[in-house]
């Protein structure tokens, strides 16, 4: 039965994480041990992407019956993209979701393979897939979309990556699933041109740990063209030295940048509450022990 997530942001705020499909068997249990750990915090789904340019997508199937077969309340959410899918695949692969009890998606147009310069389907926005879900099997899904804080970066600019939001709105899109920002500045610059825009949907915050600095700068750099903010940049430079003079990795600078990064982590998450989110949506990078250390620090939903 479709239990609208949209809905439930409106009324309170809802707390998921994201995990990918491993490559391995050996990942997938090694997964479910993850999600086991993670179900403790009674989260309102957990989405599941798929691999770089649409691959992996087997893996993805079995991660979601994971959570369909989990002994909870917790909703399965599929990320789909355009990517080398024709229409009639795209509406088999979901019509294989949905005999499988997976019923809310994240309509993504998916980061192009290097090299492409279009997705290699018949599909090349987002907008048009969330059309094309909605003419083909009317509300059986729920359907989330992707909002950039800082413009997607293959947009021209903020306000157009805005109005590309608000067609997806208006192509019966649910809610919104935020790419990771560290610019909280920015983030409430954007929460609000949404909402001058006639973006009404919830709001959810893709948070991102910052556990490691080379992690943190490509995750900034290498796709999602995001700014590093100076208290960021800050923890960055207090751990910048984290070789000894034979080349090896200091331990302890590496711990120490994780401390600090957790707890700048734990006060984003807090801005985010204090901003009246839809919800917090926590990358848990198939492991559970630093969401487990983030969500306890925070305070939001504490395992007792």
């Amino acid at each position: 039965m479709l239990e609208h997530l949209a809905d439930a942001m409106r009324e309170r705020m809802v707390l998921s994480f994201e995990v990918f499909p491993p490559k391995t068997d050996q990942g997938l249990v090694k997964l479910k041990d993850c999600l086991d750990h993670l179900y403790a915090f009674q989260p309102d789904y957990v989405s599941c992407t798929y691999g770089a340019g649409g691959t992996n997508v087997g893996k993805n199937m079995e991660v979601c019956k994971m959570i369909v077969e989990a002994d909870n309340d917790t909703v399965p959410v599929t990320h789909f993209t355009c990517i080398g899918n024709t229409k009639g695949e795209i509406k088999e692969k979901l019509q294989n979701y949905l005999d499988n009890g997976v019923d809310h998606i994240l309509a993504l147009r998916g980061d192009l393979p290097d090299g492409w310069t279009g997705t290699g389907g018949d599909l090349s926005y987002a907008t048009d897939l969330v059309s094309f879900i909605r003419r083909e099997f009317g509300d059986r899904f729920e359907i989330a979309v992707a909002g950039s804080p800082e413009g997607h970066i293959a947009c021209r600019s903020l306000e157009a990556d805005i109005a590309h939001l608000k067609q997806k709105q208006d192509e019966g899109a649910n809610f919104i699933m935020t790419q990771l920002t560290f610019d909280m500045e920015q983030f409430k610059y954007w929460l609000d041109a949404i909402r001058c825009a006639g973006i009404t949907m919830p709001v959810d915050v893709g948070v991102m740990p910052v556990l490691n600095r080379e992690s943190v700068i490509n995750m900034c750099l290498s796709r999602n063209g995001c700014a590093i903010p100076r208290k960021l940049a800050e923890i960055i430079s207090h751990h910048w030295f984290d070789k000894d003079a034979e080349g090896n990795k200091r331990q302890d600078v590496l711990d120490a940048f994780r401390e600090e990064g957790i707890e700048y982590t734990v006060n984003q998450i807090l801005e985010y509450v204090s901003l009246g989110v839809g919800g917090i949506h926590l990358y848990a990078l198939n492991t559970w022990e630093n969401s487990t250390e983030i969500l306890n620090k925070a305070g939001i939903r504490t395992i007792v």
